[in-house]
Parts: structure tokens; sequence; C-alpha cells
């Protein structure tokens, strides 16, 4: 095999390398991963750069409407009421369908990472949580995309634009108790939180882009700015999950999403101020996504 693809998804040459050791088996990997994805690693590529490109467009949606309802003229949205406002614009199912492609690119690209560890996260305890966060975010993506396939039919289901993750934490609430499941999303949704502030404040960031360093410059205040914006709301998600846990009794109560989020900002003191400056913290996440679509390295061969 004398071709590797590079980080931001451009083939060169490589030197061949003996078929033995590590060479051997991570080429052998590559092909067993293509054959069963039937796909070519340009096709994943291009899967993945869609898929942020989607995550961008739905981050774009909601930090309008968040803008929107800052300044008294709509309601704040969710992810699943951001593809609702899609649809309904001309041309809405076309652009669902396209939203659909991307999100399903998405959620290849996450597994990709998860079960691949195309970022080389590693084993240890650090990496595997990392890349368990990455195996939660497929499947919140995979809800996300079957949502949206609802809009145009094709597959049915409840059209509730709440969040996506209700269904399977009642579940679980239904073995375990309300309050266990609350108290552990809390945790889990505050280490989230957590580590998109230390990914903004550390530059790591950084270490998945492919781009120069002019491009950087923007790249950088942006993709701080966003992700620092996407912590915050999951740090409020813990807090209005814990809260709800502590007080919905043995029956428990609905998850929290995005739009919660956003309401429980408008609620506090000088809050329509503090929702515009989250709004604009999500339109930069936004920003943030589409950057990594464009730059960002997907080294697909190394995951499969």
């Amino acid at each position: 095999m004398g071709r590797h693809l590079l980080a931001h998804g451009k083939p060169h040459c490589a030197v061949n390398t003996p078929q033995t050791g590590t060479g051997r088996r991570s080429m052998s990997l590559s092909s067993a991963g293509s054959k069963a994805l039937d796909m070519s690693s340009d096709q994943l590529v291009w899967l993945a750069r869609a898929g942020y490109a989607s995550r961008g467009v739905v981050y774009l949606i909601i930090g309008l409407f968040a803008l929107l309802a800052a300044i008294g003229s709509g309601e704040a949205q969710g992810s699943k009421g951001a593809l609702e406002k899609l649809m309904s614009q001309p041309a809405g199912a076309i652009l669902i369908a396209a939203m659909i492609v991307g999100l399903v690119g998405y959620v290849v690209w996450r597994l990709i990472q998860a079960v691949g560890d195309a970022d080389r996260h590693g084993t240890d305890a650090k990496g595997l949580a990392i890349r368990g966060g990455l195996l939660v975010s497929a499947l919140t993506y995979t809800a996300l995309a079957i949502f949206a396939a609802t809009q145009l039919g094709i597959v049915t289901g409840s059209s509730d634009s709440g969040s996506g993750g209700g269904g399977f934490a009642q579940t679980v609430a239904g073995f375990v108790g309300s309050q266990w499941v609350a108290t552990g999303l809390s945790v889990v949704f505050v280490c989230v939180g957590i580590a998109h502030w230390y990914k903004a404040l550390t530059g790591k960031f950084r270490d998945h882009f492919a781009a120069s360093e002019d491009k950087m410059k923007f790249i950088s205040p942006i993709s701080v700015v966003g992700l620092c914006a996407r912590g915050t709301v999951f740090f409020i998600l813990a807090f209005l999950l814990f809260y709800r846990g502590l007080t919905a009794g043995e029956e428990g109560g609905s998850t929290p999403g995005m739009k919660d989020a956003l309401k429980f900002i408008q609620e506090l003191p000088m809050g329509d101020a503090l929702l515009g400056g989250m709004a604009i913290g999500i339109g930069l996440f936004a920003l943030y996504s589409f950057c990594e679509a464009v730059w960002r390295k997907v080294d697909v061969e190394e995951g499969i």
C-alpha cells in the first residue's frame, strides 16, 4: 500500500514499508475496515467533513434563535427545534435531506474516532474516557439524524423537539431510580463541560487542525470562545438535571436539553444580555465546526 491519507484529507505518496509487524497490521485493518464500510478513504473523509458542516448548521440556527430570543423577537430552540425551523424553509426537504447525509457522516466519523482511535487517544484511563465520550456523541447524533428523517417521513416516530436523550435516560431510571440516573448524567455533563474548557484554554484543539499559522490566527479565538460557550451549556445542563433529579421524586422528570439551558440563562438577572452573549458564543461554535469541516485532520486510515 503506497498511499496514505494526510491529516487534511489529501493523499500523498509514501515510502513503502515491509509487510511485517505494525505496518502490515495497520494496512490489513485499513483494508478490512474499508471493505466493511464499502467506502474509500476519500469518501469517508468527505462524510466526516460534511458531518462537521452539518453540526455547524445546527448550532448556527440555535445561536440565531437564541439571539432573537434575547432581543424579544423569538424563542430559543434546541437542536431538534433547529431542524424543524430548517424544514419550514423553502426547499426545506432538500435541506433536511442534506443534513441527514451530513449527520450520518458525522456519526460514522465519531465511530471511527471512538472504536478505531483515529485521533490516537490511546487505551489509558484518559484516552478511554475521551473515546467513550466520542461514542456517546455518535449515539446522540444518531438520534438527531433519525429525528431529521422523521421530518421527511422516512422514519415514523415522535417529532418532539425536546432532548434526544430522554428516552434512554428514562429507561435506565426505571431500573436504578431517577435520582441515581440524574446524578450520574450530571457528573458526565460536568466532565464534558470541563473537557471543553480544558481543550479551549490549553489550546489542545490546535493539535487537530491542519491549517497554516495565518489561518490559525482567526481559527484560534473562534475555537476558544465557541468551545467555552458549549462547555458552559453542559454545566447548565448538569445543574438542571441534578436539580430535577432531586425534586422530581421517584417518577423522575424530563431530561433537559439545549433549549432548557438557554431558557434558564434568560431567566437569570440580566438574562437577555447573558442570553445574547451565549448566542454569540454558540454562533462561534458553529464557525468552529465549519473550520473543522475545512481544516480538521481526518485520518480515517488510522481508525479503520
